[in-house]
């Protein structure tokens, strides 16, 4: 699942999904259309007092838009780019911007800038693998997440060796200043085993000081995948660590996942468990295009509600 070829292709490649249309091709300009039409529903148990318990339904439905780009400038160099946009199905019918960048490609690796991934993609990518939960004990500080704004990135790959850094600007003109630099390095060998690392540093811009490294480890044979990230970060005052394992297996058209996340921080010697959950999915894939999923989290905090998530998933 997690080859280093893959990973370099988050950040530079033109597919946002595998049904992505090439509407212009022509003297070395691609111009590439994509997206996604997902349905998609969440029922959560709220807990109003003893024997006083309801269920919430939520409709979570959106649809995603992406226009992508490349262009050969030479023999050295290519030109890319992509926006890509997505519309909650809301009242007021929220659209946000999810991607928007552009850069230039080289033997050398790729550079590029505005709102993308930080260089931690590649190793939280590892147990971040369901439809529906997942993927947040291990973002500890704010430089460690996707879909950073100000964001300068450079990606490259060295036969099976990826690495990424990136430098998040500070934005004077929004309510948060923040600014981070981060590294990151994936390793895969060539029978399944990939391993990663990663370190940023920071503030959250309140001169607050934040900083995590991150190591992982995935395994691939036939159709098991296993996953696990490692984070560990300070934000201020306060000592953070968590942690994510991930497991899946495929059989035909029909994939069973599960993830275990967990999050703990420490202030002055007090001890808070921030996230502590299982979460189980199933997948079926009728086509390239057409997708199901459902899927449960069992909460293990009393704070927090069990949720369920189902949806159907159209890429075009």
């Amino acid at each position: 699942m997690k080859q280093a070829a893959v990973v370099a292709a988050i950040f530079t490649s033109l597919s946002t999904t595998a049904t992505a249309a090439t509407v212009y091709d022509n003297n070395d300009i691609v111009i590439e259309v994509g997206g996604r039409a997902e349905a998609r529903f969440n029922i959560s148990k709220q807990n109003k007092g003893i024997n006083n318990d309801s269920n919430e339904f939520k409709d979570k439905s959106r649809a995603r838009l992406a226009l992508k780009g490349k262009s050969a400038i030479n023999q050295q160099l290519t030109a890319f780019g992509k926006y890509e946009a997505e519309i909650s199905d809301n009242k007021d019918s929220t659209v946000t911007t999810r991607y928007l960048y552009a850069g230039l490609d080289s033997q050398f690796g790729a550079f590029s800038y505005g709102k993308q991934d930080s260089a931690q993609v590649m190793i939280t990518d590892f147990t971040d693998i369901l439809s529906t939960f997942g993927g947040d004990a291990v973002d500890l500080v704010d430089g460690n997440k996707d879909k950073r704004e100000n964001n300068f990135l450079y990606v490259g790959e060295f036969n099976n060796l990826a690495i990424a850094t990136n430098y998040i600007a500070e934005n004077n003109s929004g309510t948060k200043d923040s600014n981070s630099i981060g590294f990151a390095a994936q390793y895969s060998f060539p029978f399944g085993l990939n391993l990663g690392a990663g370190y940023v540093n920071g503030n959250d811009g309140a001169d607050i000081d934040t900083n995590q490294f991150n190591l992982a480890i995935s395994y691939e044979l036939d159709n098991i995948y296993a996953g696990a990230t490692y984070a560990n970060g300070k934000h201020g005052d306060a000592d953070l660590n968590g942690y994510e394992l991930a497991a899946a297996y495929t059989f035909n058209q029909f994939t069973a996942r599960g993830v275990y996340n967990f999050q703990q921080s420490e202030t002055n010697n007090a001890t808070a468990d921030e996230v502590d959950y299982f979460a189980l999915e199933g997948l079926y894939k009728f086509n390239k295009s057409l997708r199901t999923y459902i899927g449960y989290k069992f909460q293990q905090l009393d704070a927090k509600d069990d949720e369920l998530q189902a949806g159907i998933r159209y890429d075009f």
